[in-house]
Order: C-alpha cells, then sequence, then structure tokens
C-alpha cells in the first residue's frame, strides 16, 4: 500500500497560507472512467476532433456525431471521483479558492464545488453555429436515438464493436468507431433553423477560447495567491498560459500530476505522483469551513 503522506504534507505547506487558484486537466477524470488524452509520457493517445474540420465538413460531422453518440451514455454516467470530491472540501475550508476546469464533464459542479468556470465548455450543452439556439445534449441525444434507432445495434455487432466503444472513450465522449458504422448515420439538426452545424459547445483542439473567459481567468490568475495545477500536462497553451501569467507575477506554482509536463521548469512543487490518493490524503487533514493559519 502506497503512502502518499509526505506528497500531501509538501502540498499542504505551501497551501497552508495561500488559498489556491486550481487549474484542472483531464487526469483528474480518469479514476470517474474518462481517460486522458496522453499517455504518462507525455504523447498523445488519441486523435481528437479538430474545429477546422467540424465546421467546414459535413462528413466530418456525421463521423463526430456517431461516435459521440456511442460514447454519450457512458460518458453521462461518469460520477465525481474522491479526487473532486477532496477538491470540494478543500475548497469549502478555504485552502483552494476559484477552479479553472480544462475539461468538459462536469464533475467538479457534481461534486459539489463552486466558482467553476469551463475554461472549454461543457458537453452537456449543444448550440447551433447557424443562428445561435442552444440546446441540452439529452434532447439531441434523443433526437439521434428516433432517427437512428438500427444504429446501437449495428456498432455492437460490428468486428471488435461492444468492448471497443467501451474501452476508447474519450474525454470530450466520443469515440473510436469504423468508418462502415458511421456510414448512413444521421446527425442531429437544429430544431429552430433546420441546419446540419450543431456542434457541442466545447472548444475543440484547434478552437479558440471566448475571449472573456480568457480574460476572467487571467484576472483570477493575477489575484491568486498561489496556483494548484491538477491532472494537466500542460501540452497546449490553453492552460500553459495560466502558469505562465502565475510565474511571471512570482506566485507559487504546484503541480500535481503523473509524468512530465511543460510547466515543471515554472513550478515551485512538482509532485509526479497518482492525483487521487494525494488529494485525498490532504482533505482528510482539513475540516469543512476551517480557514487556513
Amino acid at each position: 500500500m502506497h503512502d502518499w503522506t509526505h506528497a500531501a504534507a509538501e502540498l499542504a505547506d505551501l497551501l497552508e497560507d495561500r488559498p489556491a487558484l486550481v487549474l484542472s486537466g483531464a487526469g483528474l477524470s480518469t479514476d470517474s472512467g474518462i481517460p486522458d488524452y496522453r499517455g504518462p509520457d507525455g504523447t498523445r493517445r488519441v486523435t481528437p476532433m479538430s474545429h477546422g474540420e467540424f465546421v467546414t465538413s459535413p462528413a466530418g460531422r456525421q463521423r463526430y456525431w456517431a461516435r459521440s453518440y456511442a460514447g454519450w451514455e457512458r460518458f453521462s454516467a461518469a460520477r465525481p471521483n474522491d479526487g473532486h470530491r477532496a477538491i470540494t472540501t478543500l475548497q469549502q475550508a478555504g485552502r483552494v479558492g476559484a477552479i479553472i476546469s480544462q475539461n468538459v464533464d462536469g464533475l467538479h459542479q457534481a461534486a459539489g464545488a463552486r466558482d467553476v468556470i469551463d475554461l472549454h465548455g461543457r458537453l452537456a450543452e449543444v448550440v447551433c453555429l447557424t443562428c445561435d439556439a442552444r440546446l441540452e445534449r439529452s434532447a439531441v441525444q434523443e433526437w439521434m436515438a428516433t432517427a437512428n434507432p438500427d444504429f446501437a445495434r449495428t456498432v455492437a455487432l460490428a468486428p471488435g464493436g461492444g468492448s471497443r466503444v467501451s474501452a476508447q472513450i474519450r474525454p470530450d465522449g466520443d469515440v473510436v468507431l469504423d468508418d462502415a458504422a458511421v456510414a448512413g448515420f444521421r446527425a442531429p439538426r437544429c430544431p429552430v433553423c433546420r441546419g446540419d452545424a450543431l456542434k457541442p459547445d466545447v472548444v475543440f483542439f484547434g478552437g479558440s477560447v471566448p475571449k472573456e473567459r480568457v480574460e476572467r481567468c487571467f484576472a483570477l490568475t493575477d489575484q491568486a495567491r498561489a496556483l494548484l495545477v491538477v491532472g494537466s500536462s500542460l501540452m497546449v497553451m490553453s492552460g500553459l498560459r495560466f502558469v505562465k501569467r502565475a510565474a511571471a507575477h512570482g506566485i507559487p506554482i504546484a503541480v500535481l500530476t503523473k509524468g512530465p509536463t511543460r510547466g515543471d521548469d515554472l513550478a515551485t512543487l512538482k509532485i509526479d505522483a497518482p492525483i487521487t490518493p494525494v488529494l485525498s490524503r490532504l482533505a482528510g487533514a482539513v475540516r469543512p469551513g476551517a480557514a487556513p493559519r
């Protein structure tokens, strides 16, 4: 049995007098059954949907929605793990403040956390790129189920179908499917304008985070007394920019994740360890409602 006491104690020392802004990444949600994009060495395991392909290619949208339809049941069934709950406990105890989440799963909120900024949006929400109508993902899922009544059976009967779907769900909710399984899938259409440009309200790779959201996160970074990075490799600038900003202002930075990150040289404290045990140990030493000394 591993002992994470030392790592948790180092982190506790850093946060004792400095409530931290949290920047969380996909590694925090792996214990909820949602794999991250990268392996322990930082190498990308899967190629995600790109913004450019989605907005310019009807075939790309069809492929994304077919894969996302197949993966949604498992993705939406994910529940907060002890790491999410530990961050909520730390927030209630005054050890951490606002949370900038790079994830699109909403698990921080489901764990009871407040002041969460979903940097890359939420997969549970859908927007029409043509008329800006907004829909709940559950409604879009129901439409796809009605429009594609035999799709689930087709996927299950495909070579490697069921196990392949469940084994390769991605952080943005889609899965790996053969082209043959995608062919003929009816992608959702907007109920307002009838266009085919419905998109999950998330920032795909190559897309841009809304400027006002970025500015809000920069303001939180500037005001922070410490920055705690949890479960992020910081391989993309979307999250790394806040680490660079904190470092430029001399704000202490703690990084807790497995494997290397692009922010390791900026970190005041780097803990290369499983996330959930360290956070749970740290949260177990504080009382909800207690203020830092």
